[in-house]
């Protein structure tokens, strides 16, 4: 493939221009995903890709990892569609991975701008690697080999009271129980670590009293807000985005109040370590 890549920040971010994401296929994948593994979140301008033709290059990444709520699309059914207006409160606007509850959270994140507001509606992503390596070797040898419990719950209740979904609680409980994850976890493809907790789905530190574990928590969920590890996204109509949700939070900023449609499917991964 022949592309250009405008990194965003010095750690975190790349736009790539150059390309057509119609044209990226098997014999291609390998140096595509290395752009997301290089730079964590990657942009494709100008793209505007059909749901079908999201879909295809999803599953050129591996098999689709179908949220358990939030609104579908019609045609793509494994496709969650994002159509908001009153963002607030909503729980993307909190740093967050994508469903970190599940036993084998998501790997990758594909997220493509449908509809934007006039103003506003800008995503940001902190890097996680850089989050573990500013603590102090003090701090990593501390929560090496902690695990945490991840729960949906409190995000699942919340779509419930907004009308964003009509699952039954207890039913969605009792098939995704609480999952205890590493706190320092190993992506599987770099090797590197990274802080692996997050506000919306992070309920507690195992293997701490209820105290200890929310002092704990409460300071990494502050530390990982850092704009040293930040990048930040002006949409335009249009782009799709790729980002690894093993080392990356991310956080949509709700600034505007005119519709904003967004069309994301999520890939498998595996058990964090």
């Amino acid at each position: 493939m022949t592309f250009n890549v405008e990194p965003l920040t010095a750690t975190t971010g790349a736009v790539i221009t150059g390309i057509d994401l119609r044209e990226v296929d098997e014999a291609s994948i390998d140096e595509f995903e290395q752009l997301v593994l290089e730079h964590l979140v990657v942009f494709f301008p100008d793209q505007a890709l059909e749901p079908a033709e999201q879909m295809r290059l999803a599953l050129l990444l591996g098999d689709i990892d179908v949220a358990p709520f939030g609104p579908k699309h019609p045609d793509v059914p494994e496709m969650t569609v994002l159509d908001q207006q009153a963002p607030k409160g909503e729980g993307a606007d909190a740093w967050h991975s994508d469903n970190t509850f599940r036993a084998e959270p998501p790997s990758y994140t594909m997220l493509q701008s449908v509809l934007l507001p006039p103003v506003g509606g800008d995503t940001c992503w902190a890097n996680m690697y850089e989050a573990y390596d500013a603590l102090s070797p003090a701090m990593q040898d501390f929560l090496e080999g902690l695990t945490a419990t991840h729960d949906l719950s409190k995000m699942l209740v919340k779509a419930i009271a907004m009308g964003n979904s009509d699952a039954d609680l207890g039913a969605m409980r009792k098939q995704y129980p609480p999952e205890h994850h590493p706190v320092v976890r190993t992506h599987p493809r770099t090797g590197r670590k990274a802080l692996f907790v997050n506000g919306n789905f992070t309920t507690g530190i195992d293997q701490l009293t209820g105290t200890e574990s929310k002092m704990t928590l409460d300071l990494l969920l502050e530390h990982v807000q850092s704009p040293l590890f930040q990048c930040r996204f002006n949409w335009q109509p249009g782009t799709l985005a790729l980002w690894d949700n093993r080392c990356l939070q991310h956080y949509a900023v709700p600034d505007y109040s005119s519709r904003r449609i967004m069309h994301r499917l999520t890939l498998s991964g595996d058990r964090p370590v």
